[in-house]
């Protein structure tokens, strides 16, 4: 597959194939973490579109926030011909016109944004998703920022690509509303929202939820869906759950169906963010369940999802 970085840290003028996959810890030691920035990197994936422009602030904010630099990738379709090309010229020399079209319109976009100097961009062809994970992987990245397109198909789509991503990356995923012309909602860093399922994965989420939003100074809240009968005992697991993490939050229990108690929560504390666990492993079922799909696809405010 094409691997092609340009930027400022390039060799050749700039020019550098990327390696392969490079192993990425999904959770370090306790010690670790507290002394390293959670958020060093971050993976923009681009597609040239009027709302992936409409993403550029909110990317630079979150960049902002973190104290973390950007790189931005683009997967092309090299495959992609049309009938008539075909007829004329070979495949190999259309998808040669293909990539370079690609490269040029990849070091112009957002320039001005963020400048390629400082700014790496990564140019990979195949299957989007995929791809995108696999440079989030090899390229050690802490997050990737993706919108979650609006709309009349979004309850169904999510945006195939970002759904897939959400599946397949190893690392965390931020993603926002977003729909072509409409700014996303600005990212802000008041009140940060985790939601919890007092799973054998809770400890792990709560924990990186909490590097988190002490990463850019925001009060936590934690919040748990539970029947009303079992109330006072998931109380008592939520409580020692943050007692055992030793993070600083807020702890609410949510009557109700899980989508909708959460999200009503979420709303009435302010939420900022809305933080939630994906799988560690992907198995047969995929990192995404039912619930975290819904809850990031009908969130009304930013999902980071780890």
């Amino acid at each position: 597959m094409l691997g092609i970085l340009f930027g400022s840290r390039g060799q050749n003028g700039g020019l550098n194939q990327i390696g392969g996959p490079c192993a990425q810890l999904a959770l370090k030691s306790c010690h670790t973490e507290s002394a390293m920035p959670m958020i060093e990197k971050i993976l923009f994936p681009v597609d040239f579109s009027p709302s992936c422009a409409a993403m550029a602030p909110y990317v630079k904010r979150a960049a902002e926030m973190f104290g973390a630099q950007v790189n931005i990738v683009h997967v092309c379709d090299l495959a992609s011909h049309n009938g008539l090309e075909l007829l004329v010229r070979a495949p190999q020399e259309i998808a040669e016109e293909h990539q370079g079209i690609a490269e040029d319109r990849l070091k112009s976009f957002l320039e001005a944004e963020f400048p390629l100097a400082g700014c790496a961009r990564i140019l990979r062809s195949g299957e989007a998703a995929a791809e995108i994970a696999e440079v989030a992987r090899a390229g050690t990245f802490d997050l990737i920022v993706m919108p979650t397109h609006a709309g009349r198909f979004r309850r169904m789509l999510l945006g195939s690509t970002t759904a897939k991503v959400l599946n397949d990356a190893d690392c965390p995923v931020l993603t926002t509303e977003h729909a072509d012309g409409k700014i996303p909602r600005p990212l802000e860093h008041r009140v940060w929202v985790c939601a919890i399922g007092l799973s054998q994965d809770s400890e792990r989420v709560l924990r990186l939820a909490s590097r988190a939003a002490a990463a850019v100074g925001a009060h936590l809240s934690v919040i748990h869906a539970a029947r009303e009968e079992v109330e006072l005992d998931a109380r008592r697991r939520l409580g020692e759950l943050v007692g055992t993490t030793g993070c600083d939050a807020a702890v609410q229990i949510a009557i109700g169906p899980a989508k909708e108690a959460l999200l009503e929560a979420a709303c009435r504390s302010g939420a900022d963010v809305l933080i939630l666990g994906r799988r560690l492993q992907s198995g047969k079922l995929g990192r995404l369940r039912d619930l975290t799909y819904s809850l990031i696809r009908d969130s009304p405010f930013p999902v980071l999802s780890v």
